[in-house]
């Protein structure tokens, strides 16, 4: 095979065997790695340059078959039928081999040029069995590459195996894939009909027609050809007395258990597996619940104090380097506006946002690389099925803890429309670092830990009911969920750190310039007075109504950017940090719900515009908008 200057790498899986760390490996990105099924929910792309190759590294989601059942499915074949990548690196969970080779299996009918990574090859032996490789690849006909992606072992191999492959140095065989003798006499019957110009092998074809696949039955024009799949369907339906797809399913897994039976050998002595011992509490029917409520509580307890004790001793420090400042020979009115424009978003961001959002940060690596947040959606499963949802929902809304921008895409994962904006609606509410930081700042800070706790329990209610409400309005049933459970491990540090740092930074490098940018413009349109017209305007009813300081209703609209910036445009406008002497405790308390619900940040406004459509996004924003207004309204009454 000649050279071409770019190699392209598909990585395809199962989810969670280890494909975003093999992603990581091979090109230095930060494509998040999470012990839980379900992170990649679009193709993530990155550069490898290994011994003059220039080599594009492509990571698709994580999926268990080629059917069209969901979106991960449809981009993933799309990828590999139609844009042919050069090779499929294949990666299989070696402790779950049986079910990973159903894939495999799928891979090598599709005809695609297959390599595979035999991941988590240590934990074969704490599970208490082997699996003999190299009778493997004999079997498959494939390179077959036994690694351990989390520590790096095995990935120069890999790469050094895909190259061979693509020059052709490794010329690989694949297994002749045969079902029982009905089946293979219809596909056979069914190829000789089917006409030349499809984009996809003719036998692969031919399978997915039988097994009733309804995009590729779109690719069939001719009415006969039609008529001859429901005919030989029907007839493998009424032999078998099964349904065609789960005909060829069980055929299919019949094939990788013969396999797996011939690769893999139990040892003597079984040891077992901590995450079995641990299981036993965390997946508890009553103690699970105790452990979660507990962790979560101490989770957020812990970042409080923490965040509590460094912000102090950085006011200090920066109220020493404002003494310092001012006792310069500046002029007065400069050193306003760049003390309380530039100055004041600064300390803001490093004394009230970085205490409480980094330690938020690495806790939540730590749960994400430990495989408790899967743990977690297998206890609120039953929860999310009062609100219309099951347990996978609950993944994408707790990454709304982190961002509400991942935590709307992620609810690709979900297999329906309905459960799509379902949690998209609630993955809005969620409160977000962002919001978090107004809440520890603001609440926090001036009231104490109780009054943070009554703020996030608001927020919880409104999430409960305002879901229960939607479940019963939106057409549509709630579907029940098999979810897997992955083991659980010790954290990996350089990746918990990694992950903690690829989202911190974006706060360093996007929220923090435009807290710094936004604090100086409200400076300069205060000094010079333009404020005054809209706060006399708007100032009755933010007053009478919501009971709220007017100039209040300023840092709202620049709240729409980022939501960090309405706690920081407080210190601008009102010129000091100790809100606590310009605000009543009530008047913070309402300033936070309103934060919390009046409007999803514009990143997130986009991220909905592109999952649900500029209409449902629309429709979202304006009615959390009032609903944000009547909530405080209602507050401003009842406190």
């Amino acid at each position: 095979m000649g050279e071409k200057k770019e190699i392209v790498f598909a990585l395809a899986g199962n989810a969670n065997v280890g494909k975003s760390v093999i992603f990581n490996q091979l090109t230095g990105s930060n494509q998040i790695i999470g012990n839980w099924p379900g992170k990649t929910v679009e193709r993530a792309e990155g550069l490898l340059y290994y011994k003059n190759c220039v080599i594009r590294v492509i990571d698709l989601p994580g999926i268990y078959s080629l059917t069209t059942y969901s979106e991960e499915e449809l981009i993933t074949r799309e990828f590999i039928a139609k844009e042919k990548p050069d090779i499929v690196i294949n990666v299989v969970d070696a402790t779950h081999l049986e079910r990973n080779l159903f894939f495999t299996l799928q891979l090598l009918e599709l005809e695609a040029n297959v390599v595979v990574a035999l991941n988590q090859m240590d934990l074969t032996e704490k599970f208490g069995f082997e699996i003999d490789a190299k009778k493997l690849e004999k079997i498959l006909g494939v390179p077959v590459v036994p690694m351990i992606a989390v520590q790096g072992k095995g990935i120069e191999k890999l790469v050094e195996t895909c190259i061979k492959v693509y020059r052709g140095e490794i010329k690989p065989k694949p297994i002749d894939i045969k079902y029982g003798k009905e089946v293979e006499e219809r596909i056979e019957k069914l190829i000789k009909i089917l006409p030349e110009d499809l984009p996809y092998p003719k036998r692969w074809t031919a399978i997915k027609l039988l097994e009733g696949d309804p995009e590729v039955k779109k690719l069939i024009k001719e009415r006969v050809v039609i008529d001859v799949v429901e005919k030989l369907s029907k007839e493998l339906e009424d032999i078998h007395g099964e349904s065609i797809s789960l005909i060829i399913s069980q055929e299919k897994y019949n094939i990788a258990k013969r396999i797996t039976d011939e690769v893999q050998r139990v040892r003597r002595g079984i040891k077992r597996y901590f995450s079995d011992i641990f299981d036993r509490v965390l997946l508890h029917p009553v103690f699970g619940y105790f452990f979660l409520i507990l962790s979560v509580f101490l989770m957020f307890y812990g970042i409080f104090k923490f965040g509590d004790f460094v912000s102090g001793y950085l006011d200090i420090f920066f109220e020493w380097l404002k003494g310092i400042f001012y006792s310069t020979s500046i002029s007065p009115s400069l050193k306003e506006i760049l003390w309380d424009g530039i100055g004041e978003g600064i300390v803001g961001g490093i004394s009230i946002a970085l205490p409480y959002i980094a330690p938020f940060y690495l806790l939540l690596s730590l749960l994400e690389d430990s495989g408790y947040l899967a743990r977690i959606a297998f206890l609120t499963d039953s929860v999310m099925h009062t609100l219309g949802l099951h347990g996978k929902a609950f993944l994408p809304l707790i990454l709304g803890f982190g961002c509400n921008v991942p935590a709307v895409l992620g609810t690709r994962i979900l297999e329906t429309k309905r459960q799509k904006f379902l949690a998209s609606v609630l993955a809005t509410l969620i409160p977000c670092s962002a919001r978090t930081i107004v809440i520890l700042g603001l609440v926090g800070v001036f009231l104490g830990f109780k009054y943070v706790v009554i703020v996030y329990l608001i927020d919880f209610i409104v999430i409960f009911l305002l879901g229960k409400l939607l479940s019963r309005v939106v057409p549509g049933k709630s579907l029940g969920l098999i979810m897997e459970v992955p083991p659980l491990r010790k954290p990996t540090l350089s990746i918990v750190l990694k992950q903690t740092w690829f989202r911190l930074k974006d706060f360093i490098y996007v929220a923090f310039p435009i807290i710094v940018i936004g604090s100086f413009v409200l400076e300069i349109l205060k000094v010079f007075g333009f404020l005054d017209g809209f706060v006399a305007f708007i100032s009755p009813f933010f007053t009478k109504f919501l009971g709220l300081p007017p100039l209040t209703s300023i840092t709202l609209i620049f709240g729409i950017l980022r939501k960090e910036l309405t706690l920081f445009m407080l210190f601008t406008l009102f010129g000091t940090e100790k809100l606590i002497t310009v605000m009543t405790p009530k008047q913070l308390i309402i300033y936070s719900v309103i934060t919390l619900f009046y409007f999803p940040c514009i990143a997130t406004f986009a991220a909905l515009k592109r999952e649900m459509g500029f209409k449902y996004a629309v429709l979202i924003a304006i009615s959390e908008m009032i609903f944000a207004i009547l909530l405080g309204g209602a507050l401003n009454l009842i406190l």
